[in-house]
């Protein structure tokens, strides 16, 4: 009786395992013949009850079952793994005897792209372009700029402040400070650059952030000079006609001071998380620069005048480029940047 058990088993068994079409089917096969509780070592239990001729007898065709299933089971295991080798190799094979693909090109962040545009415009009215540093001294990015140490001007700007008491300048302010002073009046000059401020992020704050400031020190400046310039820069950059509206402002540096407002490109004024809900972005505060701005720098009030501007360079280009989150700009995420 075991003799047909066991030639059934080899049967069903070399069956199951040429009808297995992976190796999960394969293996649940083995261990249903071949396992500790499988088919064979049930069989197995039963030849100690033998008479020792047939122990002898049924041993010797245990072990011939069981040797020609794991032979059996072993060659179609190899079969199953070179199958899973070349399909493999056939999807990642590569001729490395074909040219390379090249360079991928580079873009310019859209950030630089709109700043280079603006110091070309610039440049061509007769600005001179001014770079400082982005450590700061205290005296060049508070005291020289009509905000001393007990002024409540400086509540306004969350410095971030450096343990030997410098730092980071939370403006390009300070670069217009030693523009006068190395150059003197009369200057025609912007500073483009990146301030730091110790703010929460949001869809319209960052910490980081890019900034152009300028001025025009000459004699006889107006406000009709400051808005003719401004007039000629968001034409520039727009291209096309924007609306904009100029309110009264405070800033310590200019005397008088003004916000000019562009309405939201976002929304077109309806209101959004850029402009507040308001319909309307802060890009533009500017003014005629405070007397005491001009003598601390060694240029005499009486004698010269001026304006100066700060343009958010960041949110500029938010309102260029319809970019809803001011945090995508920092992000680095190559899918974004390579838009532009």
């Amino acid at each position: 009786m075991l003799d047909a058990q066991l030639e059934e088993l080899r049967r069903s068994t070399l069956a199951a395992f040429s009808a297995a079409y992976s190796l999960d089917e394969l293996e649940e096969a083995r261990i249903e013949a071949l396992g500790r509780k499988g088919t064979l070592a049930q069989i197995s239990k039963q030849v100690g009850k033998l008479s020792p001729e047939e122990r002898i007898r049924i041993g010797k065709l245990l072990n011939s079952v069981k040797e020609d299933l794991e032979t059996e089971y072993e060659a179609k295991k190899v079969r199953f793994e070179e199958a899973n080798l070349s399909d493999r190799l056939s999807r990642e094979w590569i001729d490395v005897t074909l040219p390379a693909n090249g360079i991928r090109p580079g873009k310019l962040h859209p950030i630089t792209q709109l700043q280079e545009e603006i110091e070309e415009l610039f440049s061509s009215l007769g600005f001179a372009i001014l770079y400082g540093p982005e450590v700061e001294t205290e005296e060049h990015n508070f005291d020289a700029l009509n905000i001393p140490p007990t002024h409540p001007a400086r509540d306004m700007q969350d410095t971030f402040w450096l343990s030997d008491g410098h730092l980071l300048r939370t403006h390009t302010s300070p670069v217009q400070v030693r523009g006068m002073r190395q150059l003197g009046a009369p200057l025609r000059m912007i500073a483009p650059g990146r301030v730091f401020r110790n703010e929460e992020v949001d869809a319209s704050h960052e910490h980081t952030f890019y900034q152009l400031e300028g001025m025009m020190v000459d004699r006889d400046v107006s406000v009709a000079n400051l808005i003719y310039f401004m007039k000629t820069l968001l034409s520039s950059i727009f291209k096309r006609d924007v609306t904009v509206r100029l309110r009264p402002g405070y800033f310590p540096f200019v005397e008088p001071g003004f916000e000019l407002d562009i309405r939201c490109l976002i929304c077109d004024g309806a209101g959004c998380a850029v402009c507040k809900q308001s319909g309307w972005v802060e890009l533009l505060p500017c003014g005629l620069v405070h007397p005491n701005v001009l003598r601390m720098s060694g240029i005499d009030p009486d004698e010269w005048g001026g304006f100066a501007f700060g343009l958010g360079l960041t949110r500029l280009a938010m309102m260029r480029y319809g970019i809803d989150d001011i945090r995508q700009l920092q992000a680095g995420d190559l899918r974004f940047l390579c838009q532009f």
